[in-house]
């Protein structure tokens, strides 16, 4: 079975952005050209322009034309992001943004829930069970950066500080907050997923809705 045009064209203008012959923020050229490059509808030159944009690979904005993403600068998570250190106002957060104490912003809210399906799995709880749920919103010289809801389970800190919003941010994060409940973390997993933001992402993080996320799913267990 042939492929269908649109695939090709993008197959062919994603090679062009890997190897460089189409440069992070050049503007591509107009639908019209494009047409008359490929010989085709513009109905499948936008078809095509759809799908690397929701790869990440071009923006489109009004009055600008479509462009390529420029590349942000790769982020390496520090390895000792985890560790705690007695006594210091830090967080993995201002660790892996490099950041101090008084450059740390969190917006915070939390709810009681109940465990779901998915939720019940990974606590390997019953599904109904509460949880606490904490939203939060980081901020790295006010600008927000990241975002995240944490679970833990309402049995575990009722009536405890780690309950009470106005503690955050907690110096040492979620592992020094599960060690003064006696609770002493003895495995991190994560697993990572990207792709364009939600309408919660796009809202809270990236107002222009073209930048794609990474998503971490962070379980931890004492």
């Amino acid at each position: 079975m042939a492929q269908p045009e649109y695939l090709r064209i993008a197959a062919e203008l994603r090679q062009r952005i890997a190897s460089g012959q189409l440069t992070p923020g050049e503007q591509l050229p107009t639908l019209p050209a494009l047409c008359a490059t490929y010989g085709v509808s513009e109905t499948t030159i936008r078809n095509a322009l759809r799908l690397l944009a929701t790869e990440g690979l071009i923006e489109t904005r009004a009055r600008a034309g479509t462009r390529v993403r420029p590349r942000p600068p790769i982020h390496r998570m520090a390895a000792d992001r985890y560790r705690s250190t007695p006594g210091a106002r830090s967080t993995p957060y201002t660790r892996d943004q490099g950041i101090g104490w008084s450059e740390y912003r969190l917006d915070k809210r939390f709810e009681k829930a109940q465990a779901d399906n998915e939720l019940a799995a990974l606590f390997e709880c019953e599904v109904g069970e509460r949880l606490l749920a904490r939203h939060f919103v980081f901020y790295d010289n006010d600008q927000p950066t990241q975002m995240s809801t944490s679970y833990v389970r309402w049995s575990d800190v009722a009536g405890t500080p780690v309950a009470d919003p106005i503690n955050e941010p907690w110096p040492g994060g979620t592992r020094a907050q599960l060690a003064t409940l006696g609770i002493n973390v003895s495995a991190i997993t994560e697993s990572f997923t990207a792709g364009m933001p939600n309408e919660i992402e796009t809202a809270g993080l990236v107002p222009e809705g073209w930048t794609p996320v990474r998503v971490v799913m962070r379980r931890v267990s004492g």
